[in-house]
């Protein structure tokens, strides 16, 4: 059976528009939806006697978002399979959980109860950075929600050749027949030595052509498994994070890759998925990529 793309709601205005984008992004990949919403009203009102007549006001509450999403994703796409289902856990633990099964895991930027000056809530948060499949946060202005840029934006690091989130981001540019533009930054060293090989003036040349050689190994397998999708590959000096944020006003979707390590325990998200996942302009998916444990005297 295919995995479903799976989206946390909990009636929040944030969930309900990350569920049109989910609704969306189910239609275009082909994927059936799995709304799911958390829910721990029996630990504080208890279970309902089978004579009960009356049912407890969080049960209510629990089925009518769930309900109330059903019935919108129906009308945004009535052909589309989708079920529904409320889970007797924490919100990010259940997540998490039904993002191991899933295809794709869609939460929205902020839920019920956040403070409203919090960029980021707290779930999509922890289930973006311990997931190990891809998560979208749905956040940015209403061009980038409804896909008008026709650009996917993915950020390439020094260990993203040929990684999952960048196959992740050319078949999102190749579902939508989007420009994929692919980024890496490049940061001179703060203090060269005195006997450095390269002349004067030509560090950031020779930086720059590098940045150009590992984007070319970075996206040659993809990039011949999607021959249609149209790249534009482009390395920039400066600070990967502020770089990916500023061109997010510009995509539709950010990709960005987060280092899971065997064993670790905690959060992982570093600076650049961070920053984006607080900043970017338009939804940010992050996707896992394993790495192993570090080794004796590694730094």
């Amino acid at each position: 059976m295919e995995s479903p793309l799976v989206v946390g709601v909990d009636g929040s205005d944030a969930s309900l528009t990350a569920l049109d984008w989910a609704v969306d992004e189910a239609v275009r990949h082909g994927l059936p939806l799995r709304i799911v919403h958390a829910s721990l009203w029996e630990r504080y009102e208890g279970v309902v006697p089978a004579w009960a007549t009356d049912r407890p006001s969080g049960q209510i509450l629990a089925e009518n978002i769930v309900g109330t999403a059903a019935e919108r994703a129906r009308r945004r796409a009535p052909d589309l399979p989708l079920t529904t289902d409320v889970l007797a856990e924490d919100a990010s633990g259940a997540l998490l959980r039904e993002g191991g099964t899933g295809a794709i895991l869609v939460v929205g930027s902020r839920g019920r109860g956040e403070f409203a000056d919090l960029l980021l809530g707290s779930v999509g948060l922890v289930v973006a950075a311990r997931a190990h499949g891809p998560v979208v946060v749905v956040r940015g202005d209403r061009h980038a929600l409804e896909a008008r840029h026709g650009r996917v934006l993915l950020g390439v690091g020094v260990h993203d050749v040929d990684s999952s989130a960048v196959r992740f981001a050319f078949r999102e540019a190749a579902v939508r027949d989007a420009e994929l533009d692919v980024v890496h930054a490049w940061r001179r060293a703060a203090h060269e030595p005195v006997d450095h090989p390269l002349p004067s003036g030509d560090g950031g040349a020779d930086l720059a052509e590098r940045s150009f050689g590992l984007l070319g190994k970075a996206l040659a397998d993809a990039a011949s498994e999607y021959p249609r999708v149209h790249l534009r590959r482009t390395t920039v000096e400066g600070p990967a994070h502020r770089v990916l944020t500023d061109r997010s006003a510009a995509a539709d979707l950010l990709v960005v890759g987060a280092r899971r390590r065997d064993g670790l325990v905690g959060l992982e998200l570093g600076r650049v998925a961070h920053r984006a996942l607080h900043h970017a302009s338009c939804p940010v998916a992050v996707v896992s990529q394993r790495r192993p444990e570090r080794m004796e005297g590694e730094r």
